[in-house]
């Protein structure tokens, strides 16, 4: 088994911690369900804010679905005149049989533009996604 990495980004409307947690939450759900993510094969990950956000950690929206064992560290991106503002960014590092050529990156909303080569996801129902969340969110809760 090799650990891979795989990359993840989205934005948020405003700098509050609902929209920092709701955003991430969606993001790493999908990273989670398109590459059949298991917790226990997450080596650590990094998440990344754009200076334009403080108002939450992104990586509680990783606790809040479960990842509780897993090393998590947040930290800013460069900030580069003209880039993507109000952006949350992921780097997991996963343990994993599949190849790099396997791995889904998700990039959704505005964060398209920063890899829209692979940006073609399917379709994505975000009323199922959102109540997946809580389902998660709930057995967590027990």
């Amino acid at each position: 088994m090799q650990c891979r990495g795989v990359r993840g980004a989205t934005t948020v409307d405003g700098n509050t911690r609902e929209q920092i947690l709701a955003a991430t939450r969606q993001l790493l759900a999908l990273m989670i369900r398109l590459n059949s993510i298991e917790s226990e094969d997450v080596a650590s990950a990094i998440f990344s804010l754009t200076c334009d956000l403080n108002a939450e950690f992104p990586a509680l929206a990783a606790r809040q679905l479960g990842w509780l064992d897993v090393p998590l560290i947040c930290t800013y991106e460069v900030d580069v005149p003209g880039s993507l503002r109000q952006c949350v960014r992921v780097m997991l590092h996963w343990n994993t049989d599949k190849s790099q050529a396997d791995i889904r990156h998700v990039y959704i909303k505005d964060a398209v533009k920063l890899r829209p080569d692979l940006s073609k996801l399917p379709p994505v129902d975000f009323v199922e996604l959102e109540r997946w969340i809580a389902e998660q969110m709930a057995h967590l809760k027990k």
